[in-house]
């Protein structure tokens, strides 16, 4: 009896938006698939400032990818760190982590047929990496726990404080960075401090916190048009923000940050200004570009390397002459492509080129407020913050989480609570990690 004939066997690195659509939609084809990521869960990282500010927990927003994955029987999940990808032998080097004592690594190597590195961005501060302790960013769930603590620590501390000076510090926020991460976190940091702990203190008014929104370019929000960037500067400002643009931030340490030659006391600052590939792509021994991202091939590949592929936030390529902007969407579209592509080489066939099908930008700044640019369709304020309350729920993963989302959303609006507010583990000193 001949034995069983071998299926190609695709190695998926990332369980974000990239990896885990590129996986489902190889729930049919002849393949063995190995899902590999640092987490056991997929994030839905648009809502990611959400639970740092407190308005929703890590399970609402999160999924275990074993339950995600749990009727598609050609995916064994795997949660280990890649140590290194060689495209060449076709391995992948992982490893599983400690043994019973926690003292040695257990290192195992794979083998693929096809490989999707899909495994995202982290922060990146333009060659000030001695930053990151006192200006954290916000890429995963520990990020965002960390500084939902910080946030919620600092109006603690300032009530607890008795010198002027130091008050004022603690209730000073600064969010570097004008994109939909860092105008999202402003607004809703505004609001919390205005509305959410109105009442709550005895010794301070937290609608007295400064928050800042720092960009360094002429406006916010720059991949929107330029009318939108202006309403949602506006609607910042009405909330209470004060938005400073063309000013880059020169220095930041325990005690604050520095504009030019002034230096602002705060002990809160975030850093929602720039990103950098996954450390993952520089084992592909390929060219990158500045941000640390692969140049792929038309169809996703590696240049030298067809049967390896990088989509999501790791993948610099132009569709229709424009760059493929990283986003959720952009990163859904190329983990589907990559699996047609696969499907297709089993067959035979060539890589179709990539195409982005672009369904536009979208930003909340807070209650009642949102920009929303799709096609020639602009919006803002109210309508444009129902449509982003809407599609948002629509696209988070499973019945549940839509639920819980939409309950929350709720009761936050007529009340104007927050459901998340309490503070979990040891608040470090900003002059040190975490």
């Amino acid at each position: 009896m001949p034995a069983p004939a071998r299926l190609p066997h695709v190695v998926v690195i990332g369980g974000g938006f990239a990896g885990l659509w590129a996986t489902r939609a190889l729930a049919g084809a002849p393949v063995r698939i190995t899902l590999i990521d640092r987490g056991n869960h997929h994030l839905f990282q648009p809502l990611l400032y959400q639970v740092a500010t407190a308005g929703l927990s890590a399970p609402d927003i999160a999924a275990p990818l074993r339950h995600i994955l749990r009727r598609q029987d050609n995916v064994e999940v795997r949660m280990a760190e890649v140590r290194g990808i060689d495209p060449t032998a076709r391995t992948v080097a992982l490893d599983d982590g400690a043994d019973g004592d926690g003292a040695r690594e257990n290192a195992t190597t794979l083998t693929f047929d096809y490989l999707l590195l899909a495994a995202g961005a982290t922060h990146a501060y333009f060659g000030n990496d001695r930053w990151a302790p006192y200006a954290p960013g916000l890429k995963t769930l520990e990020d965002a726990l960390r500084l939902r603590r910080r946030l919620l620590t600092a109006f603690e501390r300032a009530e607890a404080e008795t010198d002027p000076a130091q008050r004022a510090a603690w209730l000073s926020f600064a969010i570097i960075g004008g994109g939909p991460t860092g105008v999202e976190l402003a607004g809703t940091l505004a609001e919390i401090a205005r509305h959410t702990l109105k009442r709550e203190f005895r010794h301070i008014d937290p609608a007295q916190a400064k928050v800042r929104l720092i960009e360094a370019g002429p406006r916010v929000l720059a991949s929107f048009p330029e009318e939108l960037s202006e309403k949602a500067r506006r609607q910042l400002q009405k909330l209470g923000v004060e938005v400073l643009t063309g000013t880059p931030v020169s220095d930041i340490d325990a005690e604050g940050y520095r504009l030019g030659d002034t230096v602002v006391p705060a002990r809160t600052v975030v850093w929602a200004a720039g990103v950098a590939g996954s450390p993952l792509a520089a084992s592909l021994g390929v060219p990158l570009d500045r941000a640390g991202r692969v140049a792929v091939e038309s169809d996703l590949s590696v240049p030298g390397h067809p049967d390896v592929f990088v989509a999501g936030d790791l993948a610099t390529i132009e569709s229709d002459g424009r760059p493929v902007p990283g986003v959720a969407p952009a990163a859904k579209q190329m983990g589907r492509h990559v699996a047609k592509v696969i499907a297709g080489r089993m067959r035979g066939a060539g890589g179709s080129p990539f195409v982005y099908r672009d369904h536009g930008n979208l930003a909340t700044i807070g209650r009642m407020a949102a920009v929303v640019d799709i096609g020639r369709m602009r919006l803002s304020g109210v309508v444009a913050w129902w449509f982003w309350l809407l599609a948002h729920v629509f696209f988070l993963i499973g019945f549940r989480n839509r639920l819980v989302v939409l309950l929350n959303w709720t009761w936050a609006y007529w009340s104007y609570q927050r459901a998340a507010r309490i503070i979990l583990g040891r608040d470090n000193p900003p002059d040190a990690p975490g």
